[in-house]
């Protein structure tokens, strides 16, 4: 880029908001979890949910108690009415849409692996990698501001919508933000927000519709210290009226980085929505984030990353690493943090369970906005564990 020095490199992170197709879907497929939770906290879920214009369809399966109490098609619903599809204009008529149901009991092969009797010995629900970050840009969240800011973007934009304040606003949206970062040592710090893009839904005919976002959303969320000479791309594609479902297909789990790290951290495939605790594609990347903010939150370095691997069946992961990227404190290394790891934490799906007490119903809110960087106090992954070291 002009102007751009070798000690520093600009980075971007996006973000989707609540209304956007496939975040939509997420919400509704952990809803569902969640209803389950409450009926039976044992129970076991693998959902996906698909829209289009006019219609969702709900796929997977789920294993638990008292199965007929539970009514997907209403919840389904109304989670669309929520998140503001309340008429086919806006992109989803939460009323009239067809709701299309095939989610069986699971497969009895996938719970004998998974489920036998000692629960210390429980197995991950699947083989596979999951990662954990964390870092200094922010004190309080430990989470990359890239990102951070972006989701609360469109945070902020829903929280405005519903009050009225900017009552045009539709469901769907999109944020991104690319920042400068300067060179500091073996870390890199934040310097300045070089560019903010926002596309949000709208009724027809507003305006003073950049006006509006600018003062209101990006001026609101992000510190005017990193403001310095930024560019501002505000609905860039004109219009934006048609949006949802009816603008574009949603599905489960295609929001991965979203949900994550923005992009700052390798990602092992696997989505979180729809999926219970024992799945560890989920938890184990729940737990992966608690380790490396309880490393960072300790001082022990100012960036982390933890990979851990599994097999289905089996309880103990495969292999556990970690990366400080050369800025584990003086005195230390990996090898440190890594024992570190071995003596403070246990990656056992059912001490992940137990320890961040993932049976509760608290997963519809960790499907917008993302599953990190949240000061929600049900996001026990989020409240860094204080080490024996």
């Amino acid at each position: 880029m002009e102007g751009k020095r070798n000690d520093h490199f600009f980075f971007a992170s996006e973000s989707v908001g609540e209304g956007h197709p496939d975040k939509l879907c997420d919400q509704i497929s952990d809803a569902i979890l969640d209803a389950a939770l409450e009926i039976d906290p044992e129970a076991k879920s693998g959902l996906e949910t698909a829209t289009k214009t006019g219609m969702i369809v709900l796929l997977g399966e789920i294993r638990m108690k008292d199965r007929d109490k539970i009514d997907l098609e209403q919840i389904a619903r109304k989670v669309c009415k929520e998140v503001g599809f309340t008429s086919e204009e806006i992109g989803l008529d939460c009323e009239k849409c067809q709701v299309i149901i095939n989610v069986p009991d699971q497969s009895e092969e996938i719970a004998q692996a998974v489920h036998i009797d000692k629960e210390e010995d429980i197995g991950a629900g699947d083989q596979g990698i999951m990662f954990g970050y964390a870092c200094d840009d922010d004190e309080e969240t430990l989470h990359p501001l890239t990102h951070l800011y972006c989701n609360r973007m469109c945070e902020k934009m829903a929280e405005l919508r519903r009050s009225g304040e900017l009552g045009w606003l539709r469901p769907d949206c999109k944020s991104q933000i690319t920042m400068e970062y300067k060179k500091e040592g073996k870390d890199y710090v934040p310097v300045r927000v070089h560019n903010v893009l926002i596309s949000t839904q709208h009724d027809p005919d507003v305006e003073g519709l950049e006006e509006a976002i600018k003062e209101k959303v990006i001026h609101a969320v992000i510190p005017e210290k990193y403001l310095i000479d930024t560019t501002y791309f505000i609905n860039p594609s004109g219009s934006f009226v048609s949006g949802g479902p009816e603008a574009d297909a949603g599905l489960t789990g295609r929001k991965i980085i979203v949900d994550t790290y923005g992009g700052w951290a390798p990602h092992g495939g696997g989505a979180f929505s729809g999926k219970d605790a024992s799945k560890v594609d989920r938890s184990a990347a729940y737990y992966g984030r608690y380790v490396a903010k309880s490393l960072v939150a300790a001082g022990l370095a100012r960036r982390v990353l933890i990979q851990v691997s599994y097999s289905i069946g089996v309880a103990k992961p495969l292999s556990i690493h970690v990366d400080s990227y050369g800025t584990v404190k003086e005195g230390l290394d990996d090898d440190d943090l890594a024992r570190i790891i071995d003596e403070n934490f246990d990656f056992r799906p059912s001490n992940i369970i137990k320890e961040l007490d993932l049976k509760r119903p608290i997963f519809r809110k960790t499907a917008a906005y993302g599953h990190f960087g949240r000061t929600d106090p049900d996001f026990t992954w989020e409240q860094p564990k204080t080490l024996n070291i």
